[in-house]
């Protein structure tokens, strides 16, 4: 981040700047500027004080949680993944996410915190995730966070898991509003226009299974977790690994909704064609559930090319459909893609192939930020301390959200427009 970026994001903190300090920091490199606001916002400084945000995050199945400060400085943070124990019981079992998010909260949150170099007094704000997610989950979230809430009597920004993904990009680059945003992850695929902090339009979502819960499925039914060169990992890594080595053309998935013309995703039935290919093969093969088929690798490959392809139609669309309803300016065109999935290089690179065919300008948090993090939260929750809205003083029976849309809902309007967006060669 730059040193005027840090100031555009900050009008408080260059309102109290005197010219004599502000004419040094001009002059000194920007190391020594991020080394010196990292100092008196810590610290305490003549000059100004900042706002930091405490962020935590319990939506699904891993314990975030991260201190942030206004200039985007991420001052400290921990994560608690789950991954190994839900790899070996075969998918998220929402009780078990609980227990393990109960034993680990408490740890993860004083880590983040003595990491920070702060103390709770300094603390502006206390953020949480309390939608949309896993009921059990977001209640050892909202339950702990509103104990630290009263003990320090801080003030507390809920925050709304999907908004937390769209707006970290504004974190890691500097990206005005509006702009069109992707989100795909375990448990959604949307997109949507971001106009302000808490200022969404909604342009299309799956209709059934995400991209995220479709990967682990067709990664469970190919036994990728026994597979040597998957060991350990999520069933979308696993897919991405293997598609690397495969052939995209050996298996000819359909690919969904290609007849209607709105910015509507669907998985299920792509997953239904998937699982029967793998049984024909297995039963081709003379192999029993559990054993891996020799062609893995152009399976996965298929798998990877089919999704991403009805990805990257569906956001082409949306791209055609904020030009022609004037959403965007022409100029500041910009795509944000995050979530867990967006980690995928393979889909990064297809969405970049139609971010230049347009025009648009692509930004991608980095693949640590697009999985579930406490930092997310605490950035959220600074850009609504930073807009003053969203911010809670009286927390008594406050409730947690496990199903909550994202903003306004105009994907009619998307369908109705009818349009009909040119052929691009995705095939990479």
């Amino acid at each position: 981040m730059t040193l005027t970026q840090v100031l555009c994001r900050s009008p408080s903190l260059l309102k109290s700047l005197t010219a004599t300090s502000l004419g040094r920091i001009l002059k000194s490199p920007i190391c020594y500027w991020n080394n010196y606001l990292r100092e008196v916002s810590v610290h305490g400084g003549k000059f100004f004080s900042t706002k930091i945000v405490l962020g935590i995050e319990t939506s699904c199945d891993d314990t975030g949680a991260a201190v942030v400060d206004e200039t985007g400085s991420i001052l400290g943070e921990a994560l608690h993944s789950q991954t190994d124990v839900h790899l070996k019981t075969g998918g998220i079992i929402p009780a078990v996410a609980q227990q393990l998010h109960q034993e680990n909260i408490a740890r993860v949150v004083q880590h983040a915190v003595s990491a920070s170099g702060v103390s709770m007094d300094d603390i502006s704000a206390i953020a949480t995730t309390v939608m949309p997610g896993l009921a059990l989950s977001l209640g050892i979230g909202l339950k702990y966070s509103l104990g630290l809430v009263k003990k320090h009597q801080k003030p507390f920004i809920p925050i709304h898991h999907m908004e937390a993904h769209a707006l970290t990009a504004r974190l890691t680059n500097f990206v005005a509003f509006p702009f069109l945003v992707l989100l795909l992850s375990g448990g959604h695929c949307i997109l949507a226009v971001a106009q302000g902090v808490s200022d969404f339009l909604l342009l299309g979502q799956t209709k059934d299974i995400a991209p995220g819960d479709m990967l682990d499925k067709v990664a469970r039914r190919l036994s990728l977790h026994k597979h040597p060169e998957c060991s350990g990992m999520n069933g979308g890594r696993a897919i991405e690994i293997l598609a690397q080595q495969g052939n995209i053309l050996q298996y000819k998935f359909r690919i969904p909704m290609q007849r209607y013309r709105d910015c509507t995703f669907s998985f299920a039935g792509l997953q239904s064609e998937i699982v029967r290919t793998i049984s024909k093969e297995e039963e081709a093969e003379g192999l029993q559930e559990g054993q891996h088929l020799s062609c893995l690798s152009d399976l996965a490959a298929a798998v990877l090319y089919t999704m991403t392809v009805h990805i990257a139609e569906r956001t082409h669309r949306a791209i055609f459909f904020c030009r022609e309803k004037g959403i965007i300016p022409p100029g500041k065109e910009i795509l944000v893609v995050s979530g867990g999935v967006a980690s995928n290089q393979y889909i990064r690179r297809t969405l970049q192939l139609v971010a230049d065919a347009t025009n648009f300008t692509l930004v991608c948090p980095p693949p640590k930020l697009c999985t579930d993090n406490g930092v997310m939260i605490a950035w959220n929750g600074i850009e609504k301390l930073s807009a003053g809205s969203g911010i809670f003083y009286n927390v008594e029976d406050f409730r947690y959200e496990p199903k909550a849309p994202l903003g306004t809902d105009i994907s009619e309007q998307v369908k109705e427009a009818f349009i009909k967006v040119p052929a691009l060669n995705l095939a990479i």
